[in-house]
């Protein structure tokens, strides 16, 4: 087949909106994190990212001149406006994950996020560096079309036919569509970069290399919210060794495992135990729901559709 017959039979394909349900994951797993985030720190908000932070506006004006971030904090250093922003920041996250007026919902919780750890850039870590990354994705992708409030006003009320809108709305569906398809790739390339990335830095690591790296935030005081079950999992030798090469193998590779549905499909399910027993054992849960809601991007349809049917299937029991 010729590039031409190649680019006309791959047309209608990017033309589609693909992997609607992959998009709406990642939007409920990444507006859900960080509005929990947000919740969590509410009696510290004043302190982190407000006029009462360490990091003053005055500090953080000479580190934006260098790095040329955006945050509409830095209009005004009063409390009512960081106030306003803040509880903007809320309700656009709860927009979001629900899928209310996605789209505006996607650009006001992007600003707000910007804002807000552009604002203090200094307490944040992996986990909000990738929500930072994927609320700018999220607002070129068509996140809302299934799992929202969008998709269900559209199902109760069904618009026009699109024919009935003549060709400039075909034209600037098409380019919806493809913009769509051109986000959810960077968010897959994005979290192919983390875990490649965190392997091979840690291939070069001596702790990584002699399999005793999982050892020591298990016994660090600031990561252990449970001690006894730290004690436990870090005072076997032979678990720590598995543990540590087995992190190691998995981000490295991911890249690798792509090409083959069944062996993605285990790492994901790695990947997820991985960030699961991090949010437990050092008590990093944000960080790791980040992680699992930028993962969401790799999960297969079928299973998305499984746990569709599951949950409603138990929302119609207990209602």
């Amino acid at each position: 087949m010729s590039l031409l017959g190649a680019i006309r039979a791959a047309l209608p394909r990017l033309l589609t909106t693909l992997a609607p349900h992959q998009a709406a994951a990642v939007r409920i797993g990444v507006a859900g994190t960080w509005g929990a985030y947000l919740l969590r720190e509410w009696p510290n908000r004043r302190l982190l990212y407000g006029d009462r932070s360490p990091w003053s506006a005055e500090l953080n004006e000479r580190l934006l001149a260098d790095t040329h971030a955006f945050t509409v904090l830095s209009w005004s250093g009063g409390r009512w406006w960081f106030e306003a922003v803040y509880l903007l920041a809320l309700v656009s996250a709860a927009a979001l994950a629900l899928g209310w007026r996605t789209r505006a919902s996607a650009a006001a919780f992007a600003l707000t996020v910007l804002s807000l750890q552009n604002r203090n850039a200094l307490v944040g870590d992996g986990g909000d560096n990738l929500v930072h990354l994927l609320a700018i994705y999220l607002v070129f992708t068509r996140c809302g079309t299934v799992w929202s409030l969008d998709a269900r006003r559209r199902a109760r009320r069904p618009g026009p036919d699109r024919a009935a809108w003549g060709e400039p709305r075909a034209l600037a569906d098409a380019l919806a569509a493809m913009l769509h398809n051109c986000a959810m790739l960077v968010i897959a390339a994005q979290v192919v970069l983390v875990y490649a990335t965190a392997g091979w830095y840690k291939v070069q690591g001596a702790r990584w290399q002699d399999g005793t790296a999982v050892h020591y935030p298990l016994h660090l005081g600031w990561f252990t919210p449970w001690p006894g079950l730290s004690a436990l999992l870090g005072g076997s030798l032979l678990l720590t060794f598995l543990l540590t090469y087995g992190t190691v193998v998995a981000q490295v590779g991911f890249p690798f495992a792509l090409a083959s549905r069944r062996l993605k499909n285990v790492l994901l399910v790695l990947m997820g135990a991985e960030h699961l027993a991090i949010a437990v054992l050092l008590g990093l849960p944000f960080f790791s729901l980040a992680m699992l809601a930028a993962d969401a991007v790799f999960w297969p349809t079928g299973a998305l559709l499984t746990v569709e049917r599951v949950l409603t299937g138990r929302w119609r029991k207990s209602r």
